[in-house]
């Protein structure tokens, strides 16, 4: 028996600006990607439009004395977390005064995308050292990403 790959229903995405264009999505916890690119399977025949605005979280509190880590990492639309915590995306890590500054300390990197094998490493960082990654994420395989912190 052969299993159809039929379109059964449509999420239709709509952001208002870059911010949320670029922004990660995740569905039952598994990263799909940026939300620009995105489509999926609701209920048969129906189209679901969802509107996305993100704020900005308040609360966060970014470190004073700060590592520098640079990423070169294809496909550059792969997520980045820095201790399960979802950091943003490798292009946004990358290239000519682009770094992803973290906390020193051990730090668990993780980069993933659906349709690749995670890449996963851990590093200890003392104040201002720069670090650089690099990597070309395998197609294949199941990713395991991490699910974002939910508060």
């Amino acid at each position: 028996m052969h299993a159809g790959n039929d379109v059964l229903g449509e999420i239709e995405l709509l952001a208002a600006s870059k911010v949320e264009k670029t922004s990660g999505v995740w569905i039952d916890g598994q990263y799909l990607g940026y939300l620009k690119e995105l489509k999926g399977l609701v209920q048969p025949g129906v189209k679901q439009v969802v509107r996305v605005a993100l704020e900005k979280d308040l609360r966060v509190q970014f470190p004073t004395v700060t590592a520098e880590v640079k990423l070169s990492v294809t496909p550059e639309r792969a997520a980045v977390f820095v201790d399960g915590i979802f950091a943003g995306h490798v292009a946004e890590f990358g290239g000519i005064g682009r770094a992803l500054l973290v906390a020193p300390g051990r730090r668990k990197i993780t980069i993933s995308l659906t349709g690749y094998q995670t890449f996963e490493t851990e590093v200890t960082l003392v104040a201002n050292q720069k670090f650089k990654i690099q990597t070309e994420l395998t197609k294949g395989g199941v990713p395991t990403t991490p699910v974002p912190d939910q508060e």
